[in-house]
């Protein structure tokens, strides 16, 4: 079954908390804090593959989740990391985020890899945080949670040469002939409803031709096929527009496609194209062929085919080779380089919490820094307790409560820990 379209949440795993320990061996005094880092939790990578060929398998699979990272031990023995996960996905699969539909990656090469979610980094263990004020440190981290995203994965097929045009103009008879695919010929609309891959040998090159699903008006809006399948058009090269001399006006269908084309967008009629006029085979499909030669002269090379009697064959093959040989490629989106940070002074210049009244006596704080900051620090122990509420007073979270007007006993909720206000 061919599935070009596939939705999936992958969750990284999260950092192993760092370990309180202190250091008991006989004959050792004042063996001093000896707790472990945790572990990084595992992370979530796609790397592209020609072994797979569509992305049926992520059809029923949900939620991919890697493993949390081991929790840090006494001794100074740090967790065990967990390990990666990689996710096959076909040669030419496209990666967005969801809900903003954010492109993240272009898997367009065998063997390439994408990092869709981290692992969270493993805790540090109270053996790191002595100071020469603090031999005794009862405090530790702990891991930081991995990332989760919602991911939509599209996969829009390598072929370096795409054939378009209406319904039954004749894209699957050439295909068949002039590679080894088998795709179905009938004598109605729609027979192909998903897209054919077939190898054109020349001499001594060789290329990749698509046949997709016909196109009709409205295509670029839905209607049809068309939305549905022109997403495979975006990687090829040249296209190849099939006009059918049988039909009653070819070259007002021509004019339609080429205007969904260009509604469609991503530069499609910026590429080379080659008009096939197919079924030429007397004269009154003759008399239409040169017609629209005529039209098009100085525009597009128009050629002249008979696929049932293998006419015409053998020069289109061999334009099709000489027009790749100067085709450009066309970048579908721009890519991302994911080890440069490019800094943001107006999100550094952002406040580090925010503070909402949620009830008559009750305030929340928010704010993806101070929250981090929370998830680092075990609050187990009183130390680390002491820790987080030195924080938060540092940062003007006492400030802030009394200019909101809060009273003594009041409940200040920050993510999952409560403490009551008190001046």
């Amino acid at each position: 079954m061919f599935i070009d379209k596939a939705k999936i949440t992958v969750k990284a795993g999260k950092g192993g908390d760092g370990a309180i320990s202190f250091l008991h061996e006989k004959f050792i005094e004042k063996g001093g804090p000896d707790g472990g880092n945790g572990g990084h939790g595992g992370s979530i990578y796609f790397k592209a593959t020609n072994d797979e060929t569509t992305l049926i398998n992520y059809r029923h699979a949900r939620k991919v989740m890697a493993n949390d990272g081991g929790k840090g031990a006494k001794k100074n023995m740090y967790g065990k990391k967990a390990e990666d996960i990689y996710l096959n996905v076909p040669v030419g699969t496209v990666i967005f985020k969801e809900p903003e539909h954010e492109f993240l990656c272009d898997l367009s090469k065998e063997g390439q890899t994408f990092l869709a979610a981290k692992g969270g980094r493993g805790g540090r263990g109270n053996a790191c945080f002595v100071t020469s004020t603090n031999r005794v440190p009862r405090v530790a981290e702990n891991g930081l949670p991995g990332e989760e995203k919602f991911l939509t994965l599209e996969l829009k097929l390598l072929a370096d040469v795409g054939l378009v045009g209406f319904p039954s103009v004749g894209k699957s008879t050439l295909l068949s002939v002039v590679s080894k695919a088998k795709p179905e010929i009938a004598d109605y609309p729609f027979t192909t409803i998903v897209p054919n891959l077939g190898v054109c040998q020349v001499d001594d090159s060789s290329f990749v031709m698509a046949d997709l699903p016909g196109l009709i008006e409205g295509a670029s809006q839905g209607k049809g096929l068309g939305l549905q399948f022109l997403r495979h058009i975006e990687r090829c090269r040249v296209l190849v527009h099939i006009l059918d001399m049988s039909r009653e006006n070819p070259l007002e269908d021509f004019n339609v496609i080429n205007n969904e084309l260009d509604t469609y967008g991503f530069n499609l009629l910026k590429r080379p194209m080659i008009v096939v006029c197919s079924k030429v085979e007397d004269v009154e499909s003759t008399r239409k062929y040169l017609e629209i030669k005529k039209e098009l002269e100085g525009k597009y090379d128009v050629l002249p085919i008979c696929s049932i009697l293998h006419e015409g064959i053998k020069e289109l093959l061999y334009k099709i080779k000489d027009v790749l040989v100067d085709a450009p490629y066309f970048p579908l989106y721009e890519e991302k380089d994911q080890d440069i940070k490019v800094y943001n002074a107006r999100e550094e210049l952002k406040p580090e919490f925010e503070i909402k009244r949620t009830g008559a006596h009750e305030f929340r704080i928010y704010g993806e820094r101070i929250e981090r900051t929370y998830s680092l620090i075990n609050i187990s122990t009183d130390e680390g307790l002491m820790k987080l509420l030195s924080i938060l007073r540092n940062i003007g979270v006492d400030e802030k409560l009394h200019e909101m007007g809060a009273k003594d006993g009041d409940t200040v909720i920050l993510c999952d820990f409560e403490f009551d206000f008190f001046e």
